[in-house]
């Protein structure tokens, strides 16, 4: 936690502010029995009414005192814990959208999303109680003994005895319950998992009628999380009552001794009163340094947690250098040199010594069987990770030397999982660039043979998207998110596979559009059918990570064994259809 305390630097005069509040409500709360002690001994004993009421009203504007001081403690305490939680999964959001794919893939999407939630909510909840519980169990805790003392030393002996006990207790709850605090981080980790798999997967679990399974799934990682917090609050269970025992009896010792010294006339009942009050603030300031105990190592749990996330270095740095708009205004020509890259655990790498170049104005088509690398390729350009081997250059210029924003601005991608956001559909195709006018986003969707679909649709372009766009088919979710990447009027167009839900027709009639709006721009196109990248100017064929093939159609007809493998088993499967 201590590395996460930059982010209350913004709220330092609320911490501090508060805790001085803080300080004032325990003074006030420990003036209040000796006030009490005063009324008895005074007042009561001697029948002093006018003394009664006047110490009555001061004992009333402490308590409104000391009611205001709490009110204000924890308004700024609040505040500045809820500040620091908004600031840290701010920052956290913001630097997990610096990783590459591998980072994601090493820490897990579900696991991060705990993180930023369940775990930050831990920290922020201990912060506010550190501000509000912090300074006043010290303050009551060693006010109080010196109150205890001053109205009795000898009776102050009870509390050496019952308060050590206390604190044994505790250290041992602390012992046992931080183990269990780092088991139920990780339980809810895998909770989140299998709820998301089954949220994200939903269609696939009823169309295979797998309700059955997934909801016994579901029950195991619940019941684990359910047991593991039983095991935790039974602890707690057993311990509260525990402590009260010792608090119960050290107050009947306290009455006890106590009567014994009134009666042999060394104490006042006043006095004994308020020495009662002091004892119970004492060992409930240790209770409230209990609570902090125990909640304090499960915040920790979480704050390792989140500082592992906010210590992982993005093996896709930023590069120096800026390019100005004069540059990525003009054509870009992409090319692989002798690139190499593995997976993290694979044994083999997935692309391999790949060469060749992608010339604007021209379509270079990607093609290969499944696990050849066609999306790998892809990746590497927009910097989704880079080569282990080898470069990839634009215009010359190596992508890992060019600014990230720079890079991916001339970049229109469609990938081949396509994603879209709950909103509109306007909204969605703005998404390739937020200034762009209603013509604009029109046109782009006109070529993306998207518009008539469109404006069939009840709202048009104001419809709405369910989350991932499951409202729409699989078609018309790759026409929008194709929409999308051109309304950017990038230089390089990277498009993953984006005919594979078109039906012949409309992949001829979006292939012939966009060839009209990509004359300048280069465009890179993996796909599977053979229709799609028969008229490319140039087809690179993949086989297990290495080229095999480059040339046009009819060239690699005549020349590449695997390329006419591939036609000859689709132009098959056409024929029988």
């Amino acid at each position: 936690m201590i590395k996460l305390m930059p982010y209350l630097k913004p709220y330092k005069w609320a911490v501090i502010v508060a805790i001085l509040f803080v300080f004032l409500q325990s003074l006030a709360n420990l003036y209040l029995p000796t006030l009490m002690a005063d009324i008895v001994d005074t007042g009561i004993v001697k029948g002093d009414m006018a003394y009664i009421y006047k110490v009555g009203i001061y004992m009333l504007l402490v308590t409104l005192l000391a009611g205001a001081f709490t009110a204000v403690s924890n308004y700024l305490a609040s505040k500045a814990a809820s500040g620091f939680g908004r600031d840290v999964r701010n920052s956290m959001f913001a630097h997990v959208e610096s990783f590459s794919l591998k980072e994601f893939d090493q820490i897990g999407t579900s696991s991060l999303i705990t993180r930023a939630t369940n775990d930050i909510a831990q920290i922020e909840q201990v912060w506010m109680m550190i501000l509000k519980m912090m300074a006043m169990a010290p303050l009551m805790c060693i006010g109080g003994i010196i109150m205890a003392v001053n109205k009795d030393a000898k009776l102050s002996l009870v509390l050496v005895v019952a308060v050590p006990i206390l604190i044994i207790i505790i250290a041992l709850l602390g012992k046992t319950a931080v183990p269990i605090f780092k088991r139920i981080q990780k339980k809810l980790d895998r909770m989140n998992l299998v709820l998301r798999e089954q949220l994200t997967g939903i269609r696939v679990l009823r169309s295979f009628n797998r309700e059955h399974y997934e909801r016994e799934r579901f029950d195991k990682a619940n019941q684990d999380v359910t047991d593991i917090s039983i095991r935790i609050n039974k602890i707690m269970a057993a311990a509260m009552p525990l402590m009260m025992l010792i608090m119960n009896l050290a107050t009947v010792a306290i009455v006890w001794f106590g009567g014994l010294r009134i009666d042999s006339g060394e104490m006042q009942v006043g006095d004994l009163m308020a020495f009662i009050q002091y004892a119970m603030q004492i060992m409930f300031s240790v209770l409230m340094g209990a609570m902090m105990f125990i909640m304090i190592p499960r915040a920790q749990v979480s704050a390792v947690r989140v500082n592992e996330v906010m210590a992982i270095e993005s093996d896709v740095c930023d590069g120096e250098t800026t390019v100005t708009s004069g540059d990525t205004d003009r054509a870009a020509t992409v090319c692989f040199d002798h690139v190499t890259y593995h997976y993290p655990g694979a044994e083999n790498p997935a692309v391999s010594d790949l060469s060749f170049t992608a010339l604007p104005g021209q379509t270079t088509a990607i093609i290969g069987g499944t696990g050849s690398g066609k999306s790998t390729i892809l990746n590497l350009i927009p910097r989704f990770f880079d080569a282990d081997s080898g470069k990839v250059t634009i215009n010359g210029l190596d992508v890992q030397s060019w600014s990230l924003d720079d890079l991916r601005q001339q970049i229109g991608y469609v990938p081949q999982k396509i994603q879209l956001f709950k909103g509109t559909i306007a909204e969605n195709i703005r998404y390739g660039k937020p200034d762009a006018t209603e013509e604009e986003i029109h046109e782009a969707a006109r070529i993306a043979q998207a518009d008539g679909f469109i404006r069939k649709t009840e709202n048009g372009y104001d419809a709405s998207l369910v989350q991932g766009g499951k409202n729409f088919s699989g078609g018309q979710k790759q026409r929008l998110a194709i929409a999308r990447a051109l309304v950017r009027k990038a230089t390089i167009y990277l498009l993953d596979d984006s005919f594979s839900a078109l039906d012949y027709r409309t992949d001829a009639a979006l292939r012939a559009e966009l060839q009209k709006i990509t004359r300048k721009a280069t465009v890179l196109i993996v796909a599977q059918r053979v229709s799609t990248v028969l008229h490319a100017d140039k087809i690179v064929v993949l086989d297990d990570g290495m080229i095999v093939g480059i040339g046009t159609h009819e060239e690699l007809m005549q020349s590449c064994t695997v390329y006419q493998e591939i036609v000859a088993s689709q132009l098959n499967k056409e024929e029988l259809a």
